[in-house]
């Protein structure tokens, strides 16, 4: 009769629960991983801002009166806030639509192409959030009157 030998097993590591304040502040979270939650959270933002964007919409297209009451929100405010905050609400949106669609184009590539890879996945994180700063940069700048 033979006997069966097991490997010795090697004792597994444990994980116990993270300190957030402390453990969290000192993780290095990867290129890839910041467009993951960034792509989550402008997605949030789309979703959550939706009424403004159909008011925008709505009012910019019913009428001449209209568009000038929409201008003039952006240029002196609106229910006691200062114009500045309602452009920068604008801007939120606006860097939320440019990163969603950036990233959603960069998930689509990857899958059409199985460009499933680390270097792949580093190097299209950068180029997702390098192109989304500028794009949004570029249409800050048209926003607040720069050119």
């Amino acid at each position: 009769m033979t006997e069966i030998v097991t490997p010795s097993r090697q004792k597994r590591p444990e994980f116990r629960n993270i300190h957030a304040f402390k453990d969290l502040p000192s993780y290095r979270l990867p290129p890839a991983g910041w467009v993951s939650i960034l792509h989550r959270i402008s997605g949030a933002i789309m979703f959550l801002l939706l009424p403004f964007i159909i008011w925008m919409f709505d009012v910019s297209v019913s009428s001449e009166i209209s568009f000038i009451k929409f201008k003039s929100a952006f240029e002196f405010g609106m229910l006691g806030l200062p114009g500045v905050i309602w452009k920068l609400l604008a801007l939120a949106i606006i860097w939320a639509y440019v990163h969603h669609l950036i990233a959603g184009l960069r998930h689509l590539w990857m899958d059409a192409r199985h460009a499933v890879s680390k270097e792949f996945g580093k190097s299209s994180a950068i180029f997702t959030l390098t192109l989304g700063s500028l794009i949004t940069l570029a249409l800050a700048l048209k926003l607040f009157g720069a050119y």
